[in-house]
Order: C-alpha cells, then structure tokens, then sequence
C-alpha cells in the first residue's frame, strides 16, 4: 500500500475513537447509557474532565449526538448516530475476541454462551 495516496482504513477508524474510554463508551450506549452520570457508574479511573472530552470528540467525529434534555438544571443525554451504531460488529468482535481466547478467557461455557447471546442481541448481530 503507498501510504503517500492510501490511508489505511485501520488508521482512520483508529483516529475516530482514539480516547481511552471512547469503546466503553460506545459499548455503554448500545447498553442504553445515555447521561454523563451513566457513563462513570462502572468506570471509577474515568474522570469527569476525560469523560467531556471524549464525548465531545466522539461528537465532533459524528459517532453520537449530544441532545439537552432540559435547562434548568441542564440535563443533557447522548445518542449514538446511525454512523456510530456501524460500530456495532466492531464491539461485538472485540468481546468474542477475549470470549474466544482460551489464554485470557475466564468465563464459564454457560456464562460464554449467556455473554455471546446478549452481545448479539443489544448490538443486533445476526450470524
């Protein structure tokens, strides 16, 4: 590939979700995490600073929109946009990746199973 006149699409797609906490975030979304709250319920190292701004560069780069719910107080929530819901089978594929991995895979067959289900179905994954 002549990287002068190609970018890769890896690269691209990599620049679009480059922030730490931008997958889990997108995952939490398809997991119907929608306020700023949400998002650091399970995530105790997220900042409330890298939570802004991550969402403001996955806004700025058309995976969600920001929608203000009221003003007063401003309550605002966050929608994945039909571009960022293509980020579907890349979620899905990250999570069977581990499932798959015997190396790193710590979960029982009954719970893989219950895990690849609900995978499939949140993120509307047809095999």
């Amino acid at each position: 590939m002549d990287s002068q006149n190609i970018t890769c699409p890896v690269d691209v797609t990599l620049n679009l979700i480059n922030r730490k906490w931008s997958i889990q975030i997108i995952r939490d979304m398809f997991f119907g995490k929608k306020r700023f709250k949400e998002f650091k319920e399970d995530k105790p190292d997220l900042s409330n600073k890298v939570l802004s701004s991550c969402l403001k560069d996955l806004e700025k780069n058309g995976l969600i929109e920001k929608v203000v719910v009221s003003t007063t107080p401003v309550v605002s929530e966050y929608y994945l946009t039909d571009y960022g819901r293509l980020m579907n089978r890349v979620i899905y594929e990250l999570a069977m990746f581990t499932l798959y991995d015997e190396q790193h895979n710590t979960y029982s067959e009954e719970k893989r199973d219950e895990l690849k289900r609900t995978f499939r179905e949140v993120l509307k994954i047809d095999e």
